[in-house]
C-alpha cells in the first residue's frame, strides 16, 4: 500500500515520455496531446494551455494514478510515436531539394510569437518569425531560430474603472516555460561571454524545441553579472537607447557566437528586421578567424549569404545610435576583432559616412551586409525602395534592391477545431506539409449548408469565451453576483459580430469607426439587423495617444445603449487571438495606407470562413477582389488628412449598412446567407493557401535560401577566390568610376527601329567591369526597359574609349531613352554591392 503522504514517484519512461511532450512546441498547433494535459489539470490546462506547466505544477500523486492507467499510457505512447515519425519523415524541402547544399538557415529575430505558454513577443513580427519557424518544421526546411529570453516579455495589460490602460510585467519563471538550458558535451551549462568596456557579459543559452525546428534564446539574467547587467534582456522594447544597443548587441554578436559554440555553420543568415543586423559583423569576423582574411574580403564573402528582412513602412521607425553610444561598445571591437577603423565600422551604418554627427542606422547596416532585401508585401516592397533610396543615389527608385515576399501566417496555429475537421475532411489530413496545389477546388465544392454551419458554431463558441471572459474578470474586480450573471448573456450568437484586435496605435487608425458614434449605435442596435462588436487590442506604454484611443473605446462600450452590443477584451495576447480569429464573421482593418507593412491578423480569419473589411494597404492591397471580401480606401496616399479620415469613416459606415449587414441577414428558404457564404467559399480557397506561411517559407526557401547557399559557398571556394576578384572589382571601379565619361550620342531611325551610337571613354577600367545600356521608364505599371549597348570598334586616338550601338523600337520617342554606364560582373549585387552608376545627359 502505498504512502499517502510520500506518493510513489511515476516510472521513468511515464514521465519522460511527458517530458518529450511537454517541451516539445508541437502542440501548440498539433492537438493530438491536448487530452494529456486536460486529464492532468483541467483548469490549469484552460487557463494557460502550458503543458510544462501543467507537468511541473501536477501532484505525484495524481500523476501516479493518471499514468496508472492502462488507456491514458497507450494514449501517451501513441502520441510520442506519431511526433517521432513525423520528426523522422522526410519534409517537402528533403523530396524537393535532395541533393541541396543548404544544411542551415540562422533566422534572427528579437521575439517570437510560438505560444502564450512562451511569452517573448509584442505583435506582428513576433508572428511571423513564429509561424514562419513552425512551417520551416512542417516543410522540412533546415531553419534554427536565434532570438532573446526576456525575464518580463512584452507587459500584460489591465483596463481601470476610468477605462485607462494599466500595464504590468509579471515575471517570466524560466522553471515554468517550455524551454530547457543548452549544455555542452560534458553537460555544462553553456554561456557565451561578450566583453563590454570595463565589464565582461555573460549569456545563458536556452534551447526551445518546436517539432523538427529549433530556437536559441538567450538571456543575461545570470548571477555571474552586475545587476544592472543582469537586467538587459530584462523587458521587450523597453529602456532607452543604450538598453536597445545591448539587448541587440546580445541577439546579433552573442546569437553568432552560440550558433559557433553549437558547431552549426549556417549558410544562410536571414536577419527578420534590423534589430539583428550585428550577426553581419560577427558573421564576418568569425570568417575572418577561421580563414585569415580582412574584413572587407569576409564581409564579401558573408554578404552573399545574408538576407535582410525589413518590416518597417516609414523611415523613421529605423534603430539609430548615437556615434557615441556605438563608440562605448564598438570602437574596440571594431579596432582589436575587425581589424578596422571604428569609423568604417560607422561607416556600414551611415548614409553619408563623412558625416560624423549621423546616427548609425541599423537598418543601414542589415542592407549593407546583405545580398538580398525584402519587404513583406508588394506594396510595402515599393515603400521600401522609396525608403532606401538615399543609399543608392542617381538610381531609378524602381531599381533600388529591394523585393518582397509577402507575409503569410501558419494555418494549423490560428484554425478553430470545426474548420480543421472542415478542411481536414476535404483536403486530406497532410494539407499544410506540401505545395497546397489542389486544396483551393475542393474547397470550392463543400456545400453552402455545411460552411454555414462552420460559421454559427464557430461563433458560439466565441461568444461562450467571451461571456466566460467577462465574468471572470467582472468577478476579479469584486462585482455583484447579478453582474456577473448579467455578462453571461451579453452578446447574440445569431448577431453579426465584427472584430477589431490589433495594436492600438495612431497610424492604425482604430477609432475610425467611433467617428461618429450615434450613426455606430444606429448600426449596432438596428432592431431588425443588428450587429455587435468585439474589440482587443494594447497600446505601447509610452504611446500615450494609443492609450487615449483604448479609454475612449472603453468609455463607448461602457455606455448603457451599446453595452449589450459590444466588448473590449483587456490583455489581448496569443491565446484571446485564436479564439476571436476562429469566431468572428468580419474583421476590420483600418491602417493609414502604406503604413501597413503587411498585416497578419486578417489572413488568421481566412481559414476559419471569416471575411476581411480592410483597407487597401499591406496585403490585402494585393488580395483584395470584391468575392473575397471589402475594401475601404482608394488605393492613394493621403498622409495625415483628418479631412480624408472622416471621408473613411463614413465610407466605412455606408459599406456596413449598404453590404455588409445586408450580405449577412439575406437568407434563402433553408436560412443560409448565399451570397455571403459565397464570399467564404472564395476567401477561403483562393486567400487561405495563397496567404499561408506554407507558401511564404517555400518562397524564402526557392527565392532567396537556396540562392544565397550556393552565392556564399561560390565566393568562399577555393579560399575566397570569388570573393578576393568580387572586391578587387569593386576596388576598381570605386579607384576609377569618376574618370568615365560620355562622349557624344548620335541616333538614326531604320525601320521601325531606333539606333543609339554612344561615345563611352573608361578611363583605365576594363572594359567588362561595366555595362552600356539604354534605360526608359515603365510605361502603365510594366518594367522600365534596360537594353544592353554592344561594344564596338576602339575610338581612334583613345586608349580606352568604345563606340557602343544598340537598336530599340520606334514605338516610343527616342527622348524616353537615356545611356547609363552601370557596373558589371557575374555573381555580384548590382545595385547592392555597388551603386555607382552615369547617366549621359
Amino acid at each position: 500500500m502505498s504512502n499517502p503522504i510520500y506518493p510513489r514517484r511515476p516510472s521513468e519512461t511515464s514521465r519522460d515520455a511527458l517530458n518529450e511532450l511537454a517541451l516539445d512546441l508541437r502542440w501548440s498547433w498539433h492537438h493530438s496531446a491536448d487530452t494529456i494535459w486536460e486529464r492532468l489539470d483541467p483548469a490549469l490546462w484552460g487557463a494557460t494551455h502550458n503543458p510544462w506547466l501543467v507537468l511541473q505544477t501536477v501532484s505525484q500523486e495524481k500523476l501516479q494514478i493518471v499514468t496508472g492507467d492502462p488507456d491514458f499510457q497507450r494514449l501517451v505512447d501513441e502520441v510520442v510515436q506519431e511526433k517521432r515519425n513525423a520528426e523522422e519523415s522526410a519534409g517537402w524541402f528533403q523530396k524537393a531539394y535532395p541533393h541541396t547544399c543548404l544544411r542551415t538557415i540562422a533566422y534572427f529575430s528579437m521575439e517570437f510569437m510560438l505560444s502564450e505558454a512562451l511569452p517573448i513577443y509584442s505583435g506582428g513580427l513576433g508572428n511571423v518569425a513564429g509561424d514562419q519557424l513552425k512551417t520551416a518544421s512542417n516543410l522540412g526546411v533546415p531553419v534554427v531560430g536565434v532570438g532573446l529570453l526576456y525575464q518580463q516579455g512584452y507587459f500584460r495589460q489591465e483596463i481601470d474603472a476610468q477605462g485607462r490602460q494599466q500595464a504590468l510585467y509579471p515575471f517570466n519563471d524560466p522553471g515554468q516555460l517550455p524551454i530547457r538550458p543548452v549544455r555542452d558535451a560534458k553537460g555544462e551549462w553553456v554561456r557565451i561571454q561578450l566583453n563590454h568596456p570595463g565589464f565582461k557579459l555573460w549569456v545563458r543559452a536556452w534551447e526551445v524545441k518546436v517539432a523538427r525546428a529549433r530556437l536559441y534564446l538567450l538571456d543575461t539574467n545570470d548571477p555571474a553579472n552586475l545587476p544592472a547587467h543582469r537586467g538587459i534582456t530584462g523587458e521587450l522594447y523597453g529602456g532607452g537607447p543604450e538598453l536597445r544597443l545591448k539587448q541587440e548587441l546580445v541577439l546579433g554578436i552573442g546569437g553568432w557566437r552560440l550558433l559557433r559554440v553549437l558547431g552549426l555553420e549556417p549558410e544562410v543568415c536571414h536577419l527578420n528586421e534590423g534589430h539583428a543586423a550585428f550577426a553581419v559583423l560577427e558573421r564576418s569576423r568569425s570568417c575572418m578567424v577561421d580563414h585569415q582574411q580582412p574584413f572587407d574580403l569576409a564581409l564579401t564573402v558573408t554578404r552573399a549569404g545574408n538576407l535582410f528582412t525589413t518590416h518597417t513602412p516609414v523611415e523613421a521607425g529605423f534603430d539609430r545610435f548615437s556615434p557615441q553610444l556605438m563608440e562605448t561598445y564598438f570602437k574596440s571591437y571594431a579596432e582589436e576583432k575587425l581589424s578596422i577603423p571604428f569609423e568604417d565600422l560607422l561607416a556600414l551604418g551611415r548614409r553619408n559616412p563623412y558625416d560624423a554627427s549621423e546616427p548609425f542606422n541599423m537598418a543601414y547596416l542589415a542592407t549593407r551586409g546583405s545580398g538580398a532585401v525584402n519587404g513583406v508585401s508588394r506594396l510595402h516592397g515599393a515603400v521600401s525602395r522609396r525608403i532606401f533610396q538615399v543609399l543608392f543615389p542617381r538610381w531609378p527608385e524602381v531599381e533600388v534592391p529591394v523585393t518582397h515576399v509577402t507575409n503569410g501566417v501558419h494555418m494549423p496555429t490560428w484554425d478553430s477545431p470545426e474548420a480543421d475537421r472542415l478542411w481536414e475532411r476535404e483536403c486530406g489530413k497532410d494539407r499544410w506539409l506540401w505545395t497546397m496545389a489542389e486544396t483551393g477546388e475542393k474547397i470550392r465544392q463543400v456545400s453552402d449548408s455545411d460552411l454555414w454551419q462552420l460559421r454559427t458554431e464557430a461563433l458560439k463558441s466565441l461568444i461562450q469565451y467571451v461571456r466566460k471572459w467577462l465574468q471572470g474578470m467582472l468577478a476579479s474586480y469584486g462585482e455583484p453576483a447579478d453582474g456577473v450573471a448579467r455578462a453571461g448573456q451579453i452578446l447574440d450568437p445569431d448577431t453579426l459580430t465584427i472584430g477589431f484586435a490589433r495594436r492600438f496605435a495612431t497610424y492604425k487608425r482604430p477609432n475610425l469607426l467611433l467617428h461618429d458614434p450615434e450613426r455606430l449605435i444606429r448600426i449596432l442596435a438596428n432592431p431588425q439587423r443588428p450587429v455587435q462588436l468585439i474589440l482587443a487590442g494594447k497600446a505601447h506604454p509610452q504611446d500615450l495617444a494609443g492609450q487615449a484611443m483604448i479609454e475612449q473605446w472603453v468609455h463607448f462600450i461602457r455606455r448603457p445603449d451599446v453595452r449589450p452590443r459590444a466588448v473590449f477584451l483587456s490583455d489581448y495576447d496569443m491565446l484571446m487571438a485564436e479564439r476571436l480569429v476562429q469566431g468572428i464573421d468580419v474583421w476590420i482593418n483600418t491602417p493609414r495606407r502604406p503604413w501597413e507593412a503587411s498585416g497578419t491578423s486578417g489572413m488568421k480569419v481566412l481559414v476559419n470562413g471569416g471575411l476581411n473589411l480592410s483597407e487597401l494597404d499591406g496585403w490585402w492591397a494585393e488580395a483584395y477582389s470584391p468575392e473575397v471580401g471589402w475594401a475601404l480606401g482608394d488605393g492613394r496616399e493621403h498622409d495625415e488628412d483628418p479631412a480624408w479620415d472622416g471621408a473613411e469613416a463614413e465610407a466605412l459606415y455606408d459599406l456596413l449598412e449598404r453590404e455588409v449587414v445586408p450580405a449577412f441577414y439575406t437568407r434563402d428558404e433553408r436560412g443560409i446567407p448565399v451570397a455571403w457564404v459565397s464570399r467564404m467559399r472564395e476567401s477561403m480557397a483562393r486567400l487561405t493557401p495563397a496567404f499561408s506561411s506554407n507558401r511564404v517559407v517555400r518562397e524564402y526557401t526557392e527565392k532567396h535560401y537556396l540562392p544565397a547557399a550556393e552565392a556564399y559557398r561560390e565566393r568562399a571556394a577555393n579560399q575566397s577566390q570569388a570573393g578576393a576578384d568580387l572586391l578587387r572589382w569593386q576596388r576598381a571601379l570605386a579607384r576609377n568610376w569618376p574618370k568615365l565619361r560620355f562622349g557624344s550620342v548620335t541616333v538614326e531611325q531604320e525601320g521601325n527601329q531606333h539606333v543609339f551610337q554612344v561615345q563611352v571613354f573608361l578611363g583605365e577600367l576594363d572594359p567588362d567591369a561595366v555595362r552600356v545600356e539604354l534605360y526608359a521608364d515603365g510605361r502603365n505599371g510594366e518594367e522600365p526597359t534596360r537594353q544592353p549597348m554592344n561594344r564596338g570598334e576602339q575610338l581612334v586616338g583613345s586608349a580606352n574609349g568604345f563606340l557602343y550601338t544598340a537598336q530599340v523600337p520606334a514605338t516610343r520617342p527616342t527622348t524616353a531613352y537615356t545611356p547609363r554606364l552601370v557596373p558589371y560582373k557575374p555573381g555580384a549585387r548590382i545595385p547592392l554591392e555597388t551603386n555607382e552608376i552615369l547617366w549621359q545627359r
